[in-house]
């Protein structure tokens, strides 16, 4: 009777794992041992690496009290008033508002475009150094040139795909949300249609953040072991993510949850400090520099996290494994003394 041997125990990948490593990372870069030129070196690359995605907004949030008529039929003639004044206006002056126009939004997008080609190449400046643990910018920013172009394009299209799905809904639901206005009354088909166009929005979102998200965390660092460009290397990540579709998903959720605490937690230190923690934060380099433990720790996670699918998804370089002593026999390992024959 022969013994099948037993298979291996299939790989654990969980989203608890890479915290503890991404932590040691943080401490080994910074505080082992603290060293200022190192934190803005570093703190540089993660500039660039976050450059356009940090500044701050969302829905301000539009509240209107119908419960006084009066006022409100005086707010809605207000409104209207001053909506076709500036129709009027607009109407009148044509002929240099849209030139004006024309010119303010070819800015709008060469400065985009600038930040987005710069950020892409951040990205991989940024890898390189908590990779490698170096303070390094030159020699990234020449390394990786063509990986940061090839995310660049990716990440236009993708971009321009975005605008091309979401303002049309955007420019929709802001004529909704102005002709209410106007009216002075909401009525059940004009709530029907903005909640519908917000809808829209949602589902169109979650798919360009989700193509944002992967790319930045997994995509990009098999750019940066491989080589490779990013349609090849989002090739090799899709077939990874369809094959683990559950892992994906629960590291998302985790990122989420991982997000709530470290905002609490600046949030925490900014109250303890009066707010005057927020202030240097508002300076653009400056507050990067004080967050590179929360940045560092954050690219580490992924990096970690994508490690536990297999070595070859492993961007931190191995230590040199010892060869091993090679055994002497025992009676080569003493020459014979004296002359040898009969």
């Amino acid at each position: 009777m022969t013994i099948q041997p037993l298979s291996p125990r299939p790989r654990e990948i969980g989203v608890t794992e890479p915290i503890d490593p991404a932590l040691e990372l943080v401490k080994r870069m910074l505080f082992r041992p603290f060293d200022l030129s190192k934190w803005i070196i570093i703190g540089f690359c993660a500039w660039l690496a976050g450059l356009g995605e940090s500044g701050g907004g969302g829905f301000t949030g539009f509240n209107n009290d119908f419960t006084d008529h009066g006022h409100n039929h005086q707010g809605a003639d207000q409104i209207r008033e001053l909506f076709h004044k500036t129709q009027d206006f607009v109407l009148a002056n044509l002929d240099w508002i849209l030139p004006l126009g024309v010119f303010l939004v070819s800015v709008v997008l060469a400065i985009w475009l600038v930040v987005l080609w710069l950020n892409s190449r951040g990205k991989f400046m940024f890898l390189h150094c908590v990779a490698l643990n170096q303070a390094e910018v030159e020699a990234p920013w020449c390394r990786y040139a063509a990986q940061g172009n090839s995310l660049f394009w990716f990440r236009l299209v993708v971009g321009l795909v975005g605008m091309v799905l979401t303002l049309p809904l955007v420019v929709f639901l802001v004529i909704d949300i102005v002709r209410m206005a106007t009216l002075g009354a909401v009525d059940v088909a004009g709530i029907l249609a903005a909640l519908g166009l917000v809808l829209a929005l949602v589902v169109v979102g979650i798919p360009l953040a989700l193509v944002h998200k992967f790319t930045a965390d997994f995509v990009a660092p098999i750019m940066y072991l491989r080589g490779s460009k990013c349609t090849a290397a989002w090739g090799e990540f899709w077939r990874l993510l369809t094959s683990h579709p559950g892992k994906f998903a629960l590291y998302i959720l985790f990122q989420i949850v991982l997000g709530l605490v470290i905002g609490a937690l600046v949030v925490a230190a900014v109250l303890i400090t009066c707010c005057t923690a927020a202030c240097f934060l508002m300076i653009p380099f400056v507050g990067t520099v004080l967050l590179l433990p929360i940045l560092i720790f954050k690219r580490a996670y992924s990096l970690f996290y994508l490690a536990q699918f297999g070595p070859e998804y492993d961007v931190f370089p191995q230590p040199p494994v010892a060869a091993e002593p090679t055994a002497t026999p025992p009676d080569a390992a003493i020459p014979p003394i004296g002359p040898v024959g009969p």
